[in-house]
């Protein structure tokens, strides 16, 4: 799993280079007497880069020296604390590619359906759109090489369509209703990410926003979708922040500055070898006095703590949710001439009363990530007594509420997890993706008349999953291995309709279809709504 880190692009520490040494060559030499090593030079650092040369030389078999630095990296790095990290070349551009906003590729969304690739929508603009690529098209054959039936992986899907921009490949497609497959040639270009998932009206004055990352078009997209909704007479809002594992500290600064008035602390950051540095509001705030809330859950980390945080010491957002993360530490990203990079944790972070919310890790990396399975089994996510940190120390607000540094942001308004409606059935489906795969083949089916709805509107308040369309679910759940339960299925009977719509929804109407369904059984948002209101 990837672990949520926010970068800064500075020089790294020149000791680093000796470390790595290696990769440049070094003037010390390997003396070898009795069975002994003797290392000329007095620094602790040299001594790694006379091991790796030791184990080249003289290693029983023939080794992989590139793959042995990596793994030595890696292993050095993971000894320093969670969010300093190593990334091969390979990795790089991928890991990188959702916070820069944009990758090469032919721009569709895809799914997996029965061992074919099946199109869930033509990003608007982009390669495939323009050559005529449709939703619910199948696509059988990638520069005349067959991909359907070969039990492909997502991995290599987008091995096969992304690509240098300018570059062409070959696709065919089955569509229904054509007998024979249409061949396409699209030429790859630039394919935006974008971090805002959705933005809507939840009710005729109340304006949400949902921000799964902080990526280097995430400001933009904000005050883009932020003018959409003031011109629908939205008047309070609701920032979600949920699953949000962060991203720029920088774009995190640029939201905060959009709330808070001049001069407001939005965070500073302090490192051994890094002074303090204050990071302040401007004069450019758009929404500096209208009512505002925050979602937060164990998922949101990082920059999305710094933008929570802000808010919450300044009094200027109401929390609502679950205990954050708790990653209050700053990484810096330098690139080596064979294009990996390093990752290092240069500073922590405070928010404005001084809080530091990074989570202890000083019992180790396996018990820093168990953490959060730990709150679950504790019962915190259920209960907001169960919440306990070590060594938590109070803070207050200029209004004078207590906040909580030493794990996390604690919400001002604590909204448990729903467990009502679960069972294994559920778990199986959800597990197994067999609802995705249905929705997409019952959509295919109905595309037409689905269409007709027109809004997401009216297909919210019109459409219903019927007890035909269930039962039609649970058969095909059936032929999928997944064995009939009634019980089961009518203590999740309202999730699974739900989810089946929502599903329905999205391949109709892309994400906003989605979450205005979804989120017709969101317990947090309609807290939210409920406080606005």
């Amino acid at each position: 799993m990837n672990r949520p880190k926010f970068y800064i692009y500075l020089p790294i520490v020149f000791s680093l280079v000796l470390i790595l040494g290696i990769f440049i060559g070094t003037t010390f030499s390997l003396k070898k007497d009795k069975g002994t090593i003797s290392l000329d030079g007095d620094s602790s650092f040299s001594k790694v880069d006379q091991i790796l040369r030791y184990i080249q030389e003289q290693y029983v078999d023939t080794i992989n020296s590139k793959e042995l630095v990596d793994k030595t990296i890696i292993s050095l790095l993971s000894n320093l604390d969670p969010h300093s990290s190593y990334i091969t070349a390979a990795e790089l551009t991928a890991s990188n590619e959702p916070l820069q906003g944009n990758f090469e590729g032919i721009g569709v969304e895809f799914n997996i359906v029965n061992d074919t690739i099946r199109v869930i929508s033509a990003i608007p603009g982009g390669p495939s759109e323009m050559v005529g690529v449709q939703a619910g098209d199948k696509i059988i054959k990638v520069d005349g090489k067959s991909v359907a039936g070969v039990k492909i992986t997502n991995k290599q899907v987008m091995e096969n369509l992304k690509g240098k921009g300018g570059t062409k490949v070959k696709v065919s497609i089955m569509r229904r209703g054509k007998r024979s497959l249409i061949d396409f040639t699209i030429t790859r270009g630039t394919i935006p990410i974008y971090s805002i998932d959705v933005a809507y009206m939840v009710s005729p004055k109340i304006g949400y926003i949902k921000i799964s990352r902080f990526g280097a078009t995430t400001y933009d997209e904000y005050l883009s979708a932020f003018e959409k909704l003031q011109t629908k007479g939205m008047e309070r809002l609701i920032i979600d922040l949920r699953g949000n594992g962060g991203g720029f500290l920088n774009t995190a600064v640029d939201l905060a500055d959009e709330f808070l008035g001049s001069g407001k602390e939005i965070v500073y950051t302090i490192g051994k070898a890094r002074p303090r540095r204050d990071y302040k509001a401007t004069q450019k705030g758009n929404f500096e006095n209208g009512k505002l809330i925050v979602l937060i859950d164990d998922g949101s980390a990082s920059a999305s703590e710094i933008l929570a945080g802000a808010l919450q010491d300044n009094d200027r957002a109401t929390i609502v949710g679950r205990r954050s993360f708790g990653k209050g530490l700053v990484q810096e990203q330098s690139e080596f001439s064979d294009s990996s990079a390093i990752r290092l944790t240069i500073a922590r972070y405070y928010t404005p009363t001084g809080r530091c919310i990074q989570k202890s890790y000083s019992e180790g990396l396996d018990a820093y990530y168990e953490e959060e399975n730990n709150r679950y089994a504790n019962g915190e996510l259920e209960n907001a007594d169960s919440i306990k940190i070590k060594d938590s120390i109070k803070f207050t607000t200029p209004s004078g509420k207590i906040v909580y540094g030493g794990g996390g942001i604690i919400p001002d308004i604590f909204v448990g997890l729903d467990t009502s409606g679960r069972s294994f059935y559920l778990t199986e489906i959800l597990f197994t993706g067999v609802l995705n795969d249905f929705a997409f083949e019952y959509t295919d089916k109905a595309r037409i008349k689905l269409k007709a709805y027109k809004t997401v509107d009216n297909f919210n308040k019109s459409f219903q999953i019927s007890p035909d369309i269930l039962n039609e679910f649970i058969v095909y759940a059936e032929k999928n291995k997944i064995k009939r339960n009634d019980k089961e299925i009518s203590i999740s009977e309202r999730i699974l309709k739900n989810q089946l719509k929502a599903l329905i929804a999205r391949n109709i109407f892309n994400g906003e279809g989605y979450y205005q369904v979804i989120q017709s059984q969101d317990n947090m948002l309609k807290k939210a709504i409920e406080l606005m209101k």
